[in-house]
């Protein structure tokens, strides 16, 4: 049987925590919270983005001294500490000039906070880590369990937010998650996703846009400036360029997936959720557009974020907005009261062979991915 551990680790010269089930492997920043490796044991293969440049814990952050490195602002606040996957929590995207001046980040307070280990508990069957992090000034208390069953390829991620306050609170909740190199590699590689209608961001990409402002499309199909046809599924289609865009996921089914497929490797990983909870899925791409610190001309990058919330708007928008394509943008919680949701995290060799993931769901005891041929690989 193999051998289930959890251990506390440094990360990069961050301080972390790792558990792993002998399969798997995955590791959680204490910093922001961000999962920052998830992996096959042994794999040199880091299934989530890592970032280029050399983070550090972002309540740690100074203008004076990480300025230079991060930029200014809300955004390096964020970005100082960042990479992998994220939690946007309280709102997505900037925070309101009240929020800014008492130095919140980019994408709510859990990102620039240290968080506490709550539990760590490892038997010969399953490993588990549980981190807890409380935003004050949103008044809501975050708690995310991650579990690895010890004959298992995938994570069970289960989360509660909770509201202190008393009265009811409006806010939004996005899994930032995100895909680079070498899993998600021009040419080799695809992003699948149970994705339906889609609108592009109206604030197109400093100039360097790759699609045009408000234009609705069909996943994965849309325009591009020049109108030339192109397939939003394949990464990085046009060097210097960058995007942002939403999607929203099949209300047909009880659950969403995102897959990215790299055919060089016969491998698969991504994210299986909960629909009714988060039904909206915002995709950005950095393709070495943005030439300023952190980023500095070099990164590449797919976010797949999904959540209650289609694009990084910030809560004021959000709320000014209610609805898009019919669906909330936000959600709602009464005073004194809890929410929860659970999400798997999978990572698997597929037959070298396919060429496309077709679906991917939860069978009640399983997780399939299905592939050319209905083909199927069980998780």
């Amino acid at each position: 049987m193999p051998r289930c551990a959890a251990d506390p680790v440094e990360w990069k010269s961050r301080r972390a925590y790792r558990i792993s089930n002998g399969a798997v492997e995955l590791t959680v920043l204490v910093g922001g919270g961000h999962i920052a490796d998830f992996r096959l044991c042994g794999s040199p293969i880091n299934t989530i983005w890592e970032a280029p440049w050399p983070t550090i814990e972002p309540q740690t952050f100074s203008l004076i001294e990480h300025g230079p490195l991060y930029g200014d602002g809300a955004a390096a606040r964020m970005l100082c500490g960042y990479t992998g996957h994220a939690l946007a929590l309280g709102y997505f995207g900037m925070p309101s000039s009240s929020e800014a001046a008492q130095g919140l980040p980019l994408h709510g307070e859990a990102v620039g906070s240290e968080w506490k280990l709550v539990g760590l508990e490892c038997k010969d069957e399953s490993v588990s880590l549980t981190l807890e992090v409380h935003l004050p000034v949103y008044q809501l208390q975050f708690q995310r369990r991650i579990a690895l069953r010890s004959d298992s390829i995938r994570a069970l991620v289960q989360e509660n937010v909770t509201n202190a306050n008393d009265e009811p609170v409006e806010f939004q909740w996005v899994e930032h998650a995100a895909f680079g190199e070498p899993l998600f590699t021009e040419r080799e590689a695809s992003l699948f996703l149970s994705g339906t209608r889609g609108m592009t961001w109206h604030l197109g990409y400093e100039g360097r846009e790759l699609l045009p402002n408000d234009l609705e499309f069909c996943w994965p199909k849309v325009y591009s400036n020049e109108g030339i046809a192109l397939d939003l599924s394949s990464p990085f289609l046009q060097d210097r360029t960058g995007f942002v865009a939403s999607v929203l996921t099949d209300a047909s089914r009880t659950d969403g997936f995102v897959a990215v497929h790299n055919r060089q490797h016969a491998l698969v990983a991504g994210y299986s959720f909960d629909r009714n909870r988060f039904p909206w899925i915002a995709l950005w791409e950095e393709n070495r557009a943005r030439s300023y610190p952190p980023w500095n001309g070099v990164t590449r990058v797919r976010g797949v974020e999904f959540g209650t919330s289609p694009m990084p708007l910030g809560l004021q928008q959000a709320r000014e907005n209610g609805t898009m394509f019919d669906t909330p943008v936000l959600t709602r919680l009464a005073p004194q009261s809890s929410v929860e949701t659970q999400y798997q995290m999978f990572v698997s060799p597929v037959p070298p062979q396919w060429k496309a993931i077709h679906n991917v769901f939860d069978s009640g005891s399983h997780l399939v991915v299905r592939g050319d041929g209905h083909q199927e690989v069980i998780l």
